[in-house]
């Protein structure tokens, strides 16, 4: 069984470094820029880990190894982000103006909450996973629809935008969903999905709203407390 989550483990390794350098190459080399870079690899690596956890055993080791896969790239964020380590594509890549000392907020919070999540949730329920795909999908596609078409701003935080919440709210609430339909078809929760569909609305709803909240860089943890409060009370 231990040999069985090694591989598993090794996979999804090679899974998150292929997917990280890969969006470090494509920044680096200008082919797309470093705020859709940062926003592809923030939706994009929540989902793809996740989906790895289906690989592992029901072992009590099983979300340790998978934890070690995030503890790893969380380091080398903050080895690159002290400046000890030199890697000016993973610096283009995360960071909105070029600033390594920016991977030790967003990128290094975002890291740590998956660290813990894992840990403690796993795939026992679909509370962790929801919260992790909320800060995934939801506040991913919220930057990239606010960028481009925010023009209308929330009275309460003029740096966020009614289109951005939109896309906090539609993000995090399909991403959330399709990992569940995907853990249902694997038969790891045994609820039927239209029973978490209220749960899921009002987990998404209220993300949205911490989500617009002028709190500046901390986003990746209140989102996630918030849906783990929430996830607590409505997953039954």
């Amino acid at each position: 069984m231990l040999s069985n989550n090694l591989f598993a483990t090794l996979i999804t390794f090679l899974v998150a470094i292929i997917w990280l350098r890969l969006n470090d190459y494509l920044a680096h080399r200008g082919w797309i820029s470093s705020d859709n870079s940062r926003k592809i690899i923030h939706m994009g690596t929540g989902p793809l880990f996740v989906l790895c956890w289906l690989l592992f055993n029901d072992s009590p080791s099983s979300p340790f190894l998978a934890a070690l896969v995030p503890a790893v790239i969380t380091l080398q964020f903050i080895l690159v982000g002290t400046g000890i380590i030199k890697d000016d594509a993973a610096v283009k890549a995360m960071s909105r103006t070029g600033d390594r000392r920016e991977i030790l907020r967003g990128p290094l919070f975002y890291g740590i909450v998956f660290i813990l999540l894992t840990v403690f949730y796993w795939k026992r329920n679909p509370i962790g996973i929801t919260a992790l795909m909320l800060m995934c999908g939801g506040d991913g596609l919220a930057d990239i629809l606010g960028r481009r078409f925010g023009k209308h701003r929330l009275p309460w935080n003029p740096h966020k935008s009614w289109m951005g919440s939109l896309g906090m709210f539609i993000g995090g609430l399909i991403f959330a969903a399709l990992i569940l339909i995907i853990y249902q078809i694997a038969h790891i929760f045994s609820y039927p999905f239209p029973t978490y569909i209220t749960a899921l609305l009002f987990i998404a709803l209220a993300g949205t709203i911490v989500e617009s909240l002028p709190l500046e860089d901390i986003d990746n943890i209140t989102v996630t407390v918030g849906s783990l409060i929430l996830g607590h009370m409505l997953f039954k």
